[in-house]
């Protein structure tokens, strides 16, 4: 009997047990001391404004992430996948900055754990990054409402509702709306208004439910999406934590979470007053003074002008010329895109020498700091104001649109007599050639040379065909290409880039670009993406070499890297052209794909170099590449050879958009034909 009682008494202190593990239930009408706020765990920038009762998970801060996840996970226990359900209703409201290219969204997220600091600070929502995304171990449930469009990830547009599930890929999704039940049909919903907007989630059955309403509408009676999950195979150990997730990246704007309810079981879920909500905060507007104050200023003003008339007369004049900028009606409607010389001065400190990054052809680059953006690096080019300014400042603002996560992001522009000073983001990895050619930088293995490759090989696919129009960087080298402080690959100085509509012929242009990367046809037939393709595959043999395509300090038979990486595969040693620094420690098998790749790119017969997505497809071991010899017409065959140069000297003076042809000059006194031509040679070696 003794023992009967005791079984009994143990199963009863069991059954509470577990009955309070998996009745976790909170409410947050409002953030502050009234409310459990110690159960919370933040990160990044996510934090408590106890004075506005706000959960705020972003701010104006580039590149930054904030994680708010309730410290008690969710467990679903013993109960079978069926059984499994929970409940959640939140207010949120995304603000953008007026303005300022706006928002990337917040998440919902059920997460295995709560710690997701390595997520990507660029279009991820701050959720996976590079080598996360898409595995079946990073143990994610997302609910995303995303105010940005990347075709990375297929987005259906910038104002959008996704289902994720280990991914940044969403398994379902719908533009922002919700159902009138009094009107009966659906109406839009802008997500980045700065408006509060409510979000149900229910789990019950398998079958994942998200419904989207204004702040004062009850909730429709119909979902804006469904979805079949099994949560027990995305979370094998049948726990997971819940809470919010966002990132900034290049794109800012205030995120906030006003109130938040949580339940395992719909019934029992407690409705949020919505009376008691905080309001959202919004930015402030611009105020002009007061106008019983404006004659007072007026009589002030007017005396200091008299007494120091002299002095602040010559002031005046000296920082006028030292800060003229050339400003124009039509640059009005690019509004924040354009800085004005005296920030980026300041900034500088003057383009101070010691902040000098580097120097070509073309122009100086500086490191300089920036109140809100951090870091960023100043370009200044010479121009001629006649020679099509118009159109290639709008061609630099529309470069600041395109989205892609290895793009060096373009900030803007300011604009001065005979100078063009182009703002983009700093990398403090610096560029790829002072790795590959440098001593003072350690030398990159394998694995980073190819995961830079194929970095960039995205990239330039996206600018080929996933951008609103055909993108032609015209200038890709090692030197262009930059890295963060994780050495990942981005693509950059886009200041020789040009833009065509889909579909089009491509007008022909003036031959830009630098020795060893431009292909043949280009004295004749102008840029087209057969040339950036060419210039790519001469970056892929640069890459994997540790070589420059052409190099006349090297003997005759090695000069030109193209025709040397032929000859090595002719005599059967094609490993052989790989850079001595690696000492071994490299695949084979993706050295021999990434050369011959870099060997068919470079093909002089422009129908015979892949497009850049099949390039994506062969680099990625995605499709096979297809079979050919080293003796295939026009590959291993040097742009100079073509010409009938076996050596050039070649002298030049820096200049953008005016064109003017090079000295050229043979290095041996032969009979060889030189064919006349018109080049403009970037900051190159």
């Amino acid at each position: 009997m003794a023992q009967s009682f005791h079984l009994l008494l143990l199963f009863f202190v069991n059954l509470i047990c577990f009955s309070s593990q998996q009745d976790l239930s909170f409410v947050f009408d409002g953030f502050d001391h009234q409310y459990p706020t110690d159960n919370l765990y933040l990160d990044g920038l996510a934090r408590i404004q106890n004075s506005d009762r706000l959960l705020q998970l972003t701010d104006v801060t580039t590149m930054g992430m904030g994680h708010a996840f309730f410290k008690r996970p969710f467990d679903f226990g013993s109960v079978s996948s069926q059984s499994v359900s929970f409940s959640t209703h939140f207010v949120c409201a995304l603000v953008p900055k007026p303005g300022v290219p706006s928002g990337h969204g917040i998440a919902f997220v059920l997460s295995s754990s709560r710690d997701l600091r390595e997520a990507d600070q660029v279009g991820s929502l701050g959720l996976l990054n590079r080598s996360t995304d898409g595995s079946p171990s990073s143990h994610i449930l997302a609910v995303e409402l995303d105010t940005a469009q990347s075709a990375e990830f297929e987005d259906i547009d910038n104002n959008h509702v996704g289902i994720d599930v280990n991914s940044l890929h969403s398994v379902e999704s719908a533009s922002a709306s919700y159902y009138s039940d009094i009107k009966r049909k659906k109406k839009s919903l802008k997500l980045l208004s700065g408006d509060p907007i409510q979000v149900w989630i229910g789990y019950k059955d398998s079958l994942l439910n998200v419904t989207l309403a204004p702040l004062r509408n009850q909730k429709p009676s119909k979902p804006l999406l469904s979805r079949s999950i099994n949560l027990t195979e995305i979370f094998p150990d049948r726990k997971a934590f819940v809470g919010f997730s966002a990132s900034t990246g290049t794109l800012i704007s205030n995120q906030y979470i006003l109130g938040w309810s949580f339940s395992r079981s719909g019934v029992l879920l407690r409705r949020l007053n919505i009376s008691n909500l905080p309001t959202v905060p919004r930015f402030p507007k611009k105020t002009s003074p007061s106008l019983a104050l404006l004659p007072l200023l007026i009589a002030l003003l007017v005396l200091l002008a008299l007494i120091g008339m002299a002095v602040l007369g010559g002031v005046y004049l000296y920082r006028r010329k030292k800060y003229a900028e050339v400003k124009e009606p039509w640059e009005k409607e690019y509004g924040p895109l354009r800085y004005s010389y005296k920030s980026l001065y300041k900034a500088t400190r003057g383009f101070n020498r010691d902040g000098r990054l580097g120097k070509g052809g073309f122009g100086e680059v500086y490191k300089g700091t920036l109140p809100l953006l951090g870091d960023i690096a100043v370009k200044r080019l010479s121009h001629d104001a006649e020679q099509g300014i118009t159109q290639f400042v709008a061609e630099v603002v529309t470069m600041g649109s395109l989205q892609h996560k290895n793009l060096v992001p373009l900030l803007g522009y300011c604009r001065r007599k005979g100078e063009l000073l182009l703002v983009s983001k700093y990398m403090e990895g610096g560029s790829v050639d002072q790795y590959v050619f440098h001593d003072d930088k350690p030398a990159l293995s394998w694995s980073q040379r190819i995961a830079i490759l194929r970095d960039i090989a995205s990239t330039l696919c996206y600018l080929h065909t996933g951008a609103t129009q055909v993108v032609l960087h015209r200038d890709i080298k090692a030197s262009n290409v930059m890295l963060n402080r994780n050495l990942q690959g981005f693509l950059g100085d886009f200041g020789m880039a040009r833009f065509h509509d889909h579909g089009t012929n491509l007008s022909a242009t003036a031959a830009v670009g630098t020795i060893g990367y431009m292909a043949p046809e280009l004295t004749s037939n102008g840029t087209s993406t057969k040339t950036d393709v060419y210039a790519f595959g001469a970056f892929m043999l640069e890459v994997t070499c540790g070589r420059r395509p052409f190099d006349p300090e090297m003997a005759v038979e090695k000069r030109h890297l193209v025709k040397w990486v032929c000859e090595c595969w002719k005599n059967g040693s094609l490993v052989d052209a790989i850079d001595t620094r690696l000492r071994g420690k490299f695949v084979p098998e993706e050295v021999e794909i990434v050369l011959k790749l870099g060997l068919r790119c470079t093909s002089i017969v422009p129908e015979s170099r892949p497009n850049m997505e099949q390039v994506v497809q062969y680099i990625n071991s995605h499709q096979k590449l297809p079979e050919f010899s080293p003796k295939f017409p026009g590959i291993g065959v040097s742009t100079q050879v073509l010409m009938g140069v076996p050596s050039l000297e070649i002298t030049f003076s820096p200049v953008t958009s005016s064109v003017s042809p090079p000295s050229v000059s043979p290095s041996s006194a032969d009979n060889s034909t030189f064919i006349s031509h018109t080049i403009i040679y970037g900051d190159g070696r």
